[in-house]
């Protein structure tokens, strides 16, 4: 999960790095700087994984060809219920 991705998903969730950083129990600041990098951002106590568990439990998939383009798909929620 690249830096983009992280914010592409907040931005079809409409949520704010506080509402992000509340829901996965990940620093704002942290969620802010991974944000800024380009590529997969080098992870401590397992934060991204809180993350990506956070933001797919939402509907968004994540998606790379591991080589050069990533993206994420997500779910119309109605779809979901």
């Amino acid at each position: 999960m690249t830096g983009k991705q992280i914010r592409a998903a907040r931005g079809a969730l409409n949520w704010s790095v506080r509402d992000l950083a509340e829901r996965s129990g990940v620093g704002a600041a942290t969620i802010t700087r991974y944000e800024a990098i380009e590529g997969v951002p080098r992870s401590r106590k397992d934060n991204l994984h809180k993350l990506r568990r956070v933001l797919e439990r939402q509907g968004i998939r994540f998606v790379n060809d591991r080589r050069t383009s990533f993206g994420l798909l997500f779910d119309i929620p109605s779809a979901r219920d």
